[in-house]
């Protein structure tokens, strides 16, 4: 995209451009870590389901105390320091840690570029263009 045949950044340095896009980049595995987070958060309930049926099976043919234990021990309990549920951990990486790096990347963004994303990734594809077409 250009606006008035300039392309977005071209009055960066190539280190603003570097960091604008270090940032970026932080961000995009930010949210390949939230997916597996949220990875994280559906396995740990299906594994709590499929302990949940083995308590009620267990109880079912006389093993009350490995029952017992499931129930007591096991299904009522977080999976960080035993008091953190899956969704919890989600919650707060989202609520705190994801919202706050995104709001640094789009202040760097407006700082930067006047917004606008994908500096260094604009300025690459310019150059190739330019090689291809032999200048």
């Amino acid at each position: 995209m250009t606006i008035d045949g300039e392309t977005p950044g071209d009055d960066l340095t190539d280190t603003e451009v570097a960091a604008l896009h270090e940032v970026e980049l932080g961000v995009e595995w930010l949210r390949r870590a939230h997916g597996k987070l949220v990875e994280f958060h559906h396995n740990t309930g299906h594994a709590m389901e499929h302990l949940a049926t083995a308590e009620a099976l267990l109880r079912e043919t006389g093993h009350d105390d490995l029952a017992d234990e499931i129930r007591d021990r096991h299904l009522p309990r977080g999976v960080v320091d035993e008091d953190r549920w899956s969704y919890d951990v989600l919650e707060s990486f989202e609520r705190d840690f994801m919202t706050q790096v995104s709001a640094l990347e789009q202040q760097t963004r407006r700082d930067l570029s006047g917004g606008h994303r994908h500096v260094a990734e604009r300025r690459q594809e310019r150059e190739w263009k330019r090689q291809a077409d032999g200048e």
